[in-house]
């Protein structure tokens, strides 16, 4: 057996075979008493071999309660020899494997009604689930079953009764796979937008919170989808009452958010949910995905708006993942943990230690007087009372189970400036210069605390979410930074995650040795997301640069997946290729969540693949994924926002935008920037710079009869490679952008 680093006394510390893996994740399991297996072949043959069951726990590195079941029942020396004796344990980090972790969580959530991580599955030896479920406490309890008990019952059971579990477990398997089916059914087309979009819209408005924003009273996500399609349902119907009310919704929400305690106002980013109403109280990690689409999310509300507010949290979100989630490489690490240390010379980390103060310690940090405000008033007063500072903290208990958060603030804006200025008589500016103060100072007295666990993997899927954001931000708020960011991040991937000689993508790297980027033994192939998203920030990121070797690319790749994905017998695409033994199910997405589904996104990816090539059948294969989702889309197209925004896409047919002009003249950047600046989600846009050897030329010949009128830039609205008359000013095309 390897063994791992050293104590202080030299003895080697006992490590497992996790120790070999490059996930974090993994890394965090390499010593503990369970003998755990990586997912794969040597596992898989061991319990065939020893007619052992398999135990299957699945997670992630930065997830609080798989830090809670490790603390108490995987590092425990009597529950890790009752795992070694009767099971092959085998742990898997969800990020890697999110194809092995739909599987299961499939069976964990239809057999128990919930699901969630960690999440503990007992296998047969050739790997079908038979007993599931997420967080075990190790004892028994009034309410729970312990963890040991639920070993030792279910290893009892394989003595005792094992031909009637092998039966079981194979009804389970049919049972599964006859639910998990989605395929057109006879001669279905793709449902009508209009009415899908409606019940959409009426679905997401009966579950809004019209104090607080979001969509569920609690816990509450952010699920940029919802706001996507509330953006897209309001640029289809300005006129109406109801795009009036979709915008609001959207808007309103993003406010909240921003100001609750889910946004990190000293170090910037977003936490992953509330678990209040009121996005007070978050779940402290911090992940990639919900950076990168709540970075576009808000570029897009400033696009709508014009107002500044959403600009300034989008280069906030940014500013913190160029800081903290960013390799020197380019890409992006996938998330930051929730626990970490109180102190340095803590022994015991707590959810939330990093980011939380108490009332003493931003007295202290900001003790000075403010000269022209009410006597006595001190930087901290006006601080604490904008951010809700309570001197016994403001968290409720029912929202601190573990009393991890007792006596602690979670700062919140609970004041306008206009409020917080009147309350001490003071200007707005100024106001405004002294909470920027106050932030500073904490920001420089919270890096003095340990970090938290920083999970330095780095994934295909997500880095494409990133890059997208970046690209959306830097076009929408003329940033050029963020789109030079983006490229960077681009050019990551295709070095580090792409192999050339296939065309394939991977899934994933990770920051090694000496801050290298590492590959593991074996390559974990990219997914149907990893590619989904790579390709959608490819068209993002050729929309904001114009270099139309991001466009080649994004085509390529769009050829892969077909290949690859592709289901030609029931429509749409898999999640996974096949040919993996080890994979019961070869499943299809079909809920948008805290992630958009694959298949949602990538119907828009096709439509915009198709403009950019001219292959009809892309568009073919977008109406076959609607149809083949149809009876969803019609019945709960909640489940499926962001496929129902693509349904509007989808029959509205996409605008081609083409500029004709030189790419380095002013006219031609104003014209960009008429393009940038407009909320439009039916559109793709093309630079004809007149370079008729170029990609872009040879891929649409149409281009070829445009001209510029007059050596000015020119613009063209084409549908269906048909073009209109030519507009040579900004204001002009924005007449056509927003009819």
């Amino acid at each position: 057996m390897a063994t791992g680093g050293t104590t202080g006394l030299s003895v080697p510390r006992h490590a497992n075979r996790l120790i070999n893996e490059k996930s974090p994740y993994l890394l965090q399991h390499a010593h503990n008493p369970v003998d755990w297996y990586p997912w794969g072949q040597e596992a898989f043959d061991k319990a065939k071999k020893e007619n052992k069951l398999i135990f299957l726990s699945v997670g992630y590195s930065t997830c609080h309660w798989c830090h809670v079941m490790e603390e108490e029942s995987f590092k425990n020396k009597e529950i890790g020899e009752i795992m070694n004796k009767n099971f092959v344990c085998i742990k898997v980090d969800r990020e890697e494997r999110p194809d092995v972790d739909k599987v299961y969580m499939t069976f964990v959530q239809v057999t128990s009604g919930g699901g969630g991580w960690p999440m503990s599955v007992w296998l047969t030896p050739d790997l079908k689930p038979f007993a599931g479920g997420t967080y075990f406490p190790p004892e028994d309890s009034i309410h729970r079953v312990g963890f040991r008990t639920v070993l030792l019952r279910i290893a009892e059971q394989w003595k005792e009764n094992k031909d009637a579990l092998l039966e079981n477990s194979q009804k389970i398997l049919e049972a599964l796979i006859h639910g998990c089916e989605i395929r057109v059914r006879g001669q279905e087309s793709p449902p009508p937008s209009k009415e899908v979009m409606a019940t959409c819209f009426q679905q997401l408005s009966k579950s809004y919170d019209e104090d607080y924003g979001g969509f569920s009273e609690s816990p509450k996500f952010p699920t940029p989808v919802n706001l996507n399609f509330l953006f897209t349902y309001w640029a289809m119907n300005r006129t109406t009452p109801e795009g009036a009310q979709a915008l609001q919704m959207a808007l309103h929400t993003l406010k909240m958010m921003a100001h609750g305690g889910i946004h990190d106002h000293i170090g910037q980013g977003f936490h992953r949910y509330s678990t209040d109403q009121h996005w007070h109280v978050p779940h402290f990690e911090k992940m990639l995905y919900d950076q990168g689409q709540l970075a576009a999310a808000y570029s897009k509300a400033f696009q709508i708006s014009g107002d500044e507010f959403f600009a300034d949290v989008a280069q906030d979100i940014l500013l913190y993942v160029s800081r903290d989630l960013s390799d020197r490489s380019g890409g992006f690490y996938s998330a930051e943990d929730a626990d970490s240390y109180p102190t340095t010379a803590s022994e015991e980390k707590r959810e939330g230690a990093f980011c939380v103060w108490a009332a003493e310690e931003i007295q202290a940090l900001l003790p000075d007087p403010v000269e022209g405000a009410t006597a006595g008033t001190t930087l901290g007063d006006v601080f604490m009372h904008h951010y809700g500072v309570k001197e016994s903290g403001n968290v409720n208990p029912m929202k601190d189970p573990h009393q991890e958060l007792k006596g602690k603030n979670v700062l919140i804006v609970r004041c306008s400036l206009e409020l917080t200025a009147a309350r001490f008589g003071l200007e707005l500016g100024r106001v405004s210069a002294l909470l920027q103060e106050g932030r500073q100072r904490l920001a420089t007295a919270r890096a003095q605390r340990p970090r938290p666990h920083l999970d330095t993997k780095m994934l295909a899927a997500w880095n494409g979410l990133m890059i997208s954001g970046f690209a959306q931000a830097g076009a929408a708020l003329a940033k050029k930074d963020y789109v030079s960011r983006a490229a960077q991040a681009a050019a990551f991937v295709r070095r580090h995650l792409f192999d050339p000689a296939s065309g394939r993508l991977l899934r994933s790297c990770y920051r090694g040795k000496d801050n290298a980027v590492e590959q593991s033994a074996l390559p974990i192939q990219g997914f149907l997301e990893d590619y989904v998203f790579i390709i959608q920030a490819l068209f993002d990121l050729y929309e904001a640069s114009l270099e139309q070797g991001w466009l080649e690319w994004a085509l390529q790749l769009q050829h892969t997946q077909d290949k690859l994905f592709w289901d030609p017998k029931g429509f749409a695409y898999f999640s996974s290729e096949a040919g993996d033994p080890s994979l019961l199910l070869r499943l299809k997405d079909d809920q948008d969540g805290a992630e958009p589904a694959a298949n949602s996104v990538t119907v828009t990816n096709l439509l915009r693949a198709a403009c950019y090539s001219g292959h009809a059948e892309w568009v073919e294969k977008a109406g076959q994924i609607l149809s083949a989702f149809s009876e969803r889309l019609q019945k709960i197209p909640i489940a499926l926002p962001e496929m129902a925004r693509a349904t509007a896409v989808f029959h509205h047919t996409i605008k081609q935008v083409v500029i004709c002009g030189d790419p380095q003249g002013e006219d031609t950047k104003e014209m960009l920037h008429c393009v940038h600046s407009i909320f439009s989600p039916n559109k793709v846009l093309m630079l004809a710079d007149g370079e008729s050897a170029g990609f872009l030329y040879r891929q649409l010949p149409f281009l070829a009869s445009l001209e510029r009128k007059d050596g000015k830039a020119t613009a063209y609205l084409c549908s269906n490679f048909t073009c209109s008359l030519p507009v040579t000013s900004p204001e002009e095309l924005r007449g056509m952008l927003c009819p």
